[in-house]
């Protein structure tokens, strides 16, 4: 899962990354509020973690434009201001939760898996495709009632990929979703994910379910 850590006390938001990629995820660091803003408005992220005072823009403003603007993954605000008026006022802007400093570092893992299963509880918690079920909640994926054993990122560009159906995705949108910022979606590191994916599909189907087209991308087949 992709998140990102919008705050300017790079100590706190560089600890804050460290942990989480400890845990799994993959995290993008913005130190400004504008720079942030503009990464939570053009990718898709499963989780923000928004810090409040920033010294270009507020968190609370920032909060407004991305609720305003559609941007729907679960937004939790972090922050050393502990008034209820500010805590109630970002819960009535569209976050999902709050989290004041100091805290400890477990805290924000926790924090965002409980807003990330409180997501998917409100939208569908399976995503079909013909044969294919995918559950994100369960970070489960079966073919047909039968377990398919997925590794982290063939699960994440697997749900993707589900989500996005019947589009086509091309592989800088996936790099884009599934991996940090850093990452090259033109290295060799996406297509191997993608083959490994592709052959545990059709073991589990007996015919293929994820087709390349060249020049466009990846997209999952309904068989």
């Amino acid at each position: 899962m992709r998140i990102l850590i919008i705050e300017d006390t790079k100590e706190l938001a560089d600890s804050m990354k460290a942990g989480l990629q400890r845990e799994g995820f993959h995290v993008d660091v913005s130190y400004t509020g504008l720079k942030g803003e503009e990464l939570a408005f053009v990718n898709e992220y499963d989780a923000v973690l928004l810090d409040l005072n920033l010294p270009d823009k507020d968190g609370l403003d920032i909060l407004k434009f991305l609720r305003s603007s559609n941007v729907t993954a679960p937004v939790i605000i972090v922050t050393a201001r502990d008034e209820i008026e500010d805590r109630a006022l970002g819960l009535d802007l569209g976050a999902d939760d709050y989290l004041t400093k100091p805290f400890y570092m477990v805290e924000p893992r926790v924090r965002i898996q409980a807003s990330i299963r409180r997501y998917y509880g409100k939208s569908s918690p399976v995503l079909s495709v013909g044969r294919l079920a995918v559950t994100p909640l369960a970070r489960a994926a079966s073919v047909q009632g039968h377990p398919v054993e997925l590794l982290a990122k063939e699960f994440d560009i697997l749900k993707y990929l589900a989500e996005k159906y019947p589009a086509v995705v091309s592989a800088e949108e996936l790099a884009e979703h599934v991996y940090d910022e850093t990452f090259d979606p033109f290295s060799s590191v996406l297509r191997v994910h993608i083959s490994r994916l592709r052959k545990k599909l059709t073991q589990a189907a007996g015919e293929e379910m994820i087709h390349t087209l060249r020049g466009k991308g990846y997209a999952l087949c309904e068989k």
